[in-house]
């Protein structure tokens, strides 16, 4: 087990986020995410008269399609369950993402268009999973583009995104020798 052993407790809520990419035969990508959320209790509901324990309180879809420099052509939502009847009604306005670029202020663009009033909270939570899906799908493709980079010269955009492609990371060291900064080996540092 990875975590430490818990103090005794009671399971009360799940939420289960699923995503996945895929290639499309037009040569862009799409990237889907499924969130559903559970109570291990029933409990009352003024719009759906009583929610079961095990039925979804949330089941919500997204699917942004997107090209290869990760920028958003189409965005769907739906919303299967919601706590509320007029919960569905705001998943046309995810369609807005399009144009957005996953990158850098990706959180923040996205939630200036679908963000509080404008969006659901859960959809929009379930863009940042969505978003590093889109990486992990599109990965021998940026790691192409970043060798190509580097061997023209050009910074690869992933380094300092994370921990391991920091600019004085060993992991810069061995593949972006040109773009180290750290000690080199021998320094005293």
């Amino acid at each position: 087990m990875p975590l430490s052993p818990p103090a005794a407790r009671e399971r009360l809520h799940d939420r289960v986020v699923e995503c996945r990419g895929y290639r499309r035969k037009d040569g862009l990508w799409d990237i889907e995410g499924h969130l559903v959320d559970t109570k291990s209790y029933g409990f009352p509901n003024r719009d759906r008269g009583r929610v079961s324990a095990g039925e979804p309180v949330h089941e919500m879809w997204l699917r942004l399609t997107i090209d290869d420099d990760m920028v958003i052509h189409e965005a769907e939502a739906a919303t299967e369950f919601g706590p509320y009847r007029i919960c569905p009604e705001i998943t046309p306005n995810f369609r807005n993402l399009k144009g957005l670029k996953i990158g850098p202020g990706f959180r923040r663009a996205a939630h200036a268009v679908v963000g509080g009033t404008k969006g659901c909270t859960h959809l929009v939570e379930l863009l940042v999973p969505l978003a590093t899906t889109a990486y992990q799908t599109l990965f021998s493709a940026l790691s192409n583009r970043a060798r190509a980079d580097a061997e023209s010269g050009q910074r690869p955009a992933m380094l300092d995104t994370c921990h391991a492609y920091a600019s004085d990371s060993e992991v810069v060291r061995r593949n972006w020798p040109k773009f180290y900064t750290g000690p080199t080996p021998g320094d005293q540092g």
